[in-house]
């Protein structure tokens, strides 16, 4: 089986995995990281995605071989006390219901602000709609990355 050197949350971690063993699967039965959740396993809920370089992915359809060499940031690694503007918000406007989709939608939100600091609503929606939440919780989380926008540094 081969050998992967991973960077995950600023630390190095080795693995052996076939080289088509999604991501996800890495980080939840290997690694013991379980925020980042299974969702559809097809890449078209949201519910597994982390950041690789700074950029969201979905981790159920990304092979680890893929993701050597790469930062990967999980829902763990996004800050040790809750303290990421986009995690604060999220606690502001009270967002999660059931929470199942709450690691996947902040993780896309907080790639997005990392690159565009004030994002107008359409460009809100536009980013988020890939993101699933079975409870409705849209409106809320779309004011929450609107505040969340407005304490990025």
């Amino acid at each position: 089986m081969p050998k992967y050197n991973l960077n995950v949350n600023g630390k190095p971690r080795s693995i052996e995995a076939s080289a088509d063993t999604p991501l996800l699967w890495i980080l939840r039965d290997h690694l013991d990281m379980v925020g980042t959740k299974f969702g559809c396993g097809i890449a078209q809920c949201g519910a597994c995605t982390v950041h690789i370089d700074g950029n969201a992915a979905r981790s159920c359809s990304l092979p680890v071989a893929s993701a050597e060499g790469k930062e990967i940031t999980t829902i763990e690694g996004l800050s040790e006390d809750g303290s990421h503007p986009v995690q604060m918000a999220w606690k502001e406007v009270d967002v999660p219901q059931c929470g199942y989709c709450q690691a996947g939608q902040i993780m896309t939100a907080s790639a997005f602000l990392a690159q565009n600091k004030n994002p107008s609503e359409a460009e809100i929606k536009n980013v988020m709609h890939g993101n699933i939440c079975r409870c409705a919780a849209y409106n809320r989380i779309q004011k929450a990355v609107e505040i969340a926008a407005g304490n990025m540094e």
